[in-house]
C-alpha cells in the first residue's frame, strides 16, 4: 500500500468532513484506511448515526443507494459506478410488483442486496444476520415473499418450518459456486476443519449436516474473535478473510473457494477512493419518492 496515497484518502477525509465505510468483501486496503468496515446492517447503522457530511461507500451501488436512503441530506459517494451486484440485478421493481399481485395480502421481505425502487415496494428489508428475526415477525398466517436470494430464503424457510414462504429465484454467482462436492473435497484436505458457511451459498442448505456454523459476515467476524480452533474453513467471499486473520493469528483461516472473488466488490481500489474524496465523484442520487418509500422498510431493517 502506498504511504503517499493513504496520506492523501486521510487528508481529503478531513478536509471534506466525510466518513468511509467500508464492506467485509473489500480489498485490504480499503479496509484498512476505512473508518468502520462491517456488513450490510452495521454499516446502515453508521451511516445513520455519523456526524459527517459525505459518506464515501465502499463497497456496491445497492449498498451507496442505501445510504443515501438513510441520509437524504448528506452526499454520498460511490468509488467506481461499475460496482454493481448480480444479486441486486435479479429482479426488478416491475417484477415484483406482478409478484405481488400474484399474492395479494402477502408480506415482502427484501433482502438489502435490493435496487432502491425494488426496497420501495417491500415491507420490510432484512440482513443475512437479521432475516430469521424480521420472519418471525409476521404472523403465521401471512404468506410472505422472499426476494432475491433463494438460499438464504431457503435457509430461513427451513429454520422457521415457515410453509406459507416464497421464494425468488435468485442466487450471488459468487455463493452459488459454492456446491456440496467442493465442500466434500476441502472437508477431506482439511480433516478436523471446522466449516463456517453464508447462508448465500449454494452449499449451505443442501449440506447443513457438514457445516459446523451458518453465519452473517457479521457473525463470522464475531465468531473470528472468539474461536481457538487451530483451522477453519470460510464459505463466502474470500474478502473477510484480511480482517478475520488480522483479529485471530493463532486460527488457520481458508477459503472454501479460492475462486470465491466477487468482480464488482474488487470494483473499488484505493486510487479510486482517493479520486472520490478528491473529485467529489461518483455522487449518488436517489428520487424523494423512492426514497419516502423504501425508508420505511430499511428502518424496520435497521431497528431490528
Amino acid at each position: 500500500m502506498s504511504p503517499s496515497l493513504v496520506e492523501e484518502v486521510q487528508e481529503l477525509k478531513r478536509r471534506r468532513n466525510a466518513v468511509i465505510l467500508a464492506h467485509n468483501y473489500q480489498l485490504g486496503e480499503i479496509q484498512d484506511v476505512a473508518d468502520h468496515v462491517g456488513d450490510s446492517l452495521y454499516l446502515s447503522r453508521m451511516a445513520m448515526g455519523t456526524d459527517a457530511k459525505v459518506i464515501v461507500f465502499s463497497g456496491v451501488l445497492f449498498m451507496a443507494e442505501t445510504a443515501k436512503i438513510l441520509n437524504p441530506e448528506k452526499t454520498v459517494l460511490l468509488p467506481d459506478l461499475e460496482a454493481g451486484c448480480s444479486l441486486s440485478d435479479s429482479i426488478t421493481a416491475d417484477q415484483l410488483r406482478a409478484w405481488k399481485a400474484e399474492h395479494p395480502g402477502a408480506v415482502v421481505v427484501s433482502y438489502v442486496n435490493t435496487s432502491a425502487e425494488v426496497k420501495a415496494e417491500s415491507d420490510y428489508c432484512c440482513t443475512s444476520s437479521n432475516a430469521l428475526d424480521i420472519v418471525r415477525r409476521i404472523p403465521e398466517s401471512t404468506e410472505v415473499l422472499f426476494l432475491p436470494d433463494m438460499f438464504l430464503g431457503d435457509y430461513v424457510k427451513r429454520k422457521i418450518g415457515r410453509k406459507n414462504m416464497h421464494l425468488w429465484a435468485g442466487d450471488c454467482f459468487v455463493h452459488t459456486r459454492m456446491r456440496p462436492d467442493t465442500v466434500r473435497r476441502m472437508r477431506a484436505e482439511h480433516p478436523g476443519a471446522e466449516l463456517v458457511a453464508h447462508p448465500e451459498c449454494g452449499c449451505s442448505t443442501e449440506v447443513l449436516p457438514d457445516v459446523d456454523r451458518v453465519l452473517s459476515t457479521d457473525g463470522m467476524m464475531r465468531y473470528a474473535n472468539e474461536t481457538r480452533s487451530p483451522e477453519v474453513l470460510i464459505a463466502t467471499e474470500i474478502g473477510i478473510l484480511h480482517r478475520m486473520r488480522k483479529v485471530n493469528t493463532t486460527t488457520n483461516f481458508l477459503p472454501l473457494s479460492p475462486e470465491a472473488v466477487c468482480p464488482f466488490m474488487k470494483k473499488n481500489t484505493l486510487e479510486k477512493l482517493r479520486n472520490s474524496l478528491r473529485d467529489m465523484k461518483f455522487q449518488i442520487e436517489v428520487p424523494a419518492p423512492t426514497i419516502v418509500k423504501a425508508r420505511r422498510a430499511l428502518e424496520r431493517m435497521v431497528a431490528e
